[in-house]
C-alpha cells in the first residue's frame, strides 16, 4: 500500500485491471486521495461513479444520442474519447478515466505524451501483463496509422504500474502488481518486475 502511495505521489501513470465488480472504481478512489491536493484533475466516466473528494476536479460525463419521433438525431452522443481529447482546455496535471474501453485508448497514450503523467486509468482484463496487451488493442480502434508493435512499445514507455484486482468467493483482493519497464522488440514482451502476488488461492 505504501509503495503505491508513493507511486501516486511520485507521478507514475497506474492501470488498474479487472474483471467486473472487482472493485476498480474503489481502488481508482483510493488511489486518488494521494494525490497532492494542488493538483487539477480531469474524471472522465462513461457513468459518474468516482466519488472524488479533491477541491479541484473537473467532471465529465459520457452521453448517449437522443433521437426525436421522427428518429432524427435532436442530442449528439459525446463519446469517453471525445471528452479526452477535449480536456486538454481545461489543463488537468492528470486525467482520471473511469474505464478505456475504445479508442480513447490511443488518446490517453497521447495524453501521456504531453505531460500527464501520473494518471489513473482502469479497464478490464483477465491478468495484469493482459491489461497492458488489451490497452494495444483498444488503441487499434481508433484507426491511427500505427503499427501493433509501435503502440506497445508506446505503452511499454508511458505505463509504470499495473495493479489486477480479482473477486475470489464473494472477496475482492489484489492479486498482482506490476512495475512496467518496457517493451522489449526483439522478444515481442514487456519487460516488467512483479512488486506483488497474491499467495492466496
Amino acid at each position: 500500500a505504501e509503495q503505491l502511495a508513493g507511486a501516486v505521489r511520485d507521478r507514475r501513470t497506474i492501470l488498474v485491471s479487472g474483471g467486473t465488480d472487482t472493485g476498480k472504481t474503489t481502488f481508482t478512489k483510493a488511489l486518488i486521495d494521494f494525490i497532492p491536493q494542488s493538483e487539477r484533475l480531469a474524471v472522465i466516466e462513461d457513468t459518474m461513479e468516482l466519488k472524488v473528494d479533491h477541491p479541484n476536479v473537473c467532471r465529465f460525463e459520457a452521453r448517449k444520442e437522443v433521437r426525436d419521433q421522427a428518429g432524427n438525431v435532436s442530442v449528439p452522443a459525446v463519446t469517453i474519447r471525445d471528452l479526452v481529447k477535449a480536456k486538454l482546455r481545461h489543463r488537468p496535471d492528470r486525467l482520471i478515466i473511469g474505464e478505456v474501453r475504445g479508442g480513447e485508448a490511443f488518446d490517453l497514450l497521447d495524453a501521456l505524451n504531453t505531460g500527464h503523467a501520473g494518471s489513473i486509468s482502469t479497464l478490464h482484463a483477465n491478468s495484469a501483463l493482459q491489461a497492458l496487451s488489451r490497452l494495444a488493442s483498444l488503441a487499434l480502434r481508433a484507426d491511427v496509422d500505427l503499427p501493433y508493435r509501435a503502440l506497445q512499445a508506446e505503452i511499454g514507455d508511458l505505463i509504470d504500474i499495473v495493479v489486477h484486482i480479482e473477486r475470489r468467493e464473494h472477496q475482492r483482493r489484489v492479486a498482482q502488481v506490476l512495475a512496467v519497464d518496457c517493451f522489449d522488440a526483439d522478444t515481442t514482451r514487456y519487460t516488467t518486475t512483479t512488486l506483488f502476488e497474491s499467495t492466496l488461492n
